[in-house]
């Protein structure tokens, strides 16, 4: 049985550039290695506070999908100015891949031991979808949901999330907050770099998030920082961070 220490989660090949322009929110273009010139999809929609810097390494992927409009996805950026690369995971399509990898492999002891795996499960009075809803197979648990974040906004080795006004974010945690008296409810903060080991939210982005969690804690909602190691051979999971409230 693969240790915790040990568990990753593979990327596919990837090819190395540096970035030169990002535009549109969903455009990036990167000089390759070879000197190609391509636009790549930018799955991160949102400002990218400190992880956009142009001529910074990135590592993009290649799908021979021909139905595709644009065959590379932007992957991570270095975000490191010293010799020892920091990579952050710029797809924000990874983490919930990720996570349901380790929640099969049992790999995070929080929520282990739930076998029921539901991904994007409706729930709630605004209609929200949970990213995963796990349950036990006897029914002596509690169910558990559990919402992802993707957190790659960083002040040292603080990882802060979110980065911008989130009314999206606002609402899962009301939402999950109403849920706490017949389940778990789990913020998971997928620290989405290896430099971060504590989390805290991004009030100075949306200190309405920030005062909605801490409600949200104080109901019972858990929180739960995972921290990963984003390489370009793959993602590592390192264990939880600390939560500063």
């Amino acid at each position: 049985m693969i240790s915790k220490t040990d568990w990753y989660y593979p990327y596919p090949p990837l090819q190395r550039g540096y970035l030169k322009q990002r535009y549109k929110r969903f455009f990036a273009d990167i000089e390759l290695e070879s000197g190609e010139m391509i636009t790549a999809h930018c799955p991160n929609t949102g400002p990218m506070t400190g992880i956009s810097t142009l001529g910074q390494p990135v590592m993009v992927s290649h799908s021979t999908n021909p139905k595709r409009k644009l065959a590379y996805t932007w992957e991570m950026i270095n975000v490191s100015d010293g010799e020892a690369p920091i990579w952050v995971g710029v797809n924000t399509g990874q983490p919930n891949r990720v996570i349901g990898a380790a929640l099969k492999d049992g790999i995070l002891p929080e929520l282990a031991g739930y076998v029921d795996i539901r991904c994007e499960v409706l729930y709630g009075q605004e209609r929200s979808r949970v990213d995963f809803l796990l349950h036990d197979h006897n029914g002596q648990k509690r169910p558990v949901y559990v919402e992802v974040k993707s957190t790659t906004w960083a002040q040292g080795d603080l990882a802060l999330f979110p980065d911008t006004v989130t009314t999206r974010g606002q609402k899962h945690l009301r939402e999950l907050q109403a849920l706490v008296s017949e389940a778990r409810v789990c913020m998971l903060y997928f620290i989405n770099r290896g430099d971060c080991d504590r989390f805290s939210p991004g009030d100075s982005a949306d200190p309405t998030y920030g005062q909605l969690l801490r409600q949200a804690i104080q109901a019972g909602l858990e929180v739960l920082p995972y921290r990963f190691e984003v390489t370009p051979q793959g993602i590592y999971y390192r264990g939880q961070g600390t939560l500063v409230i």
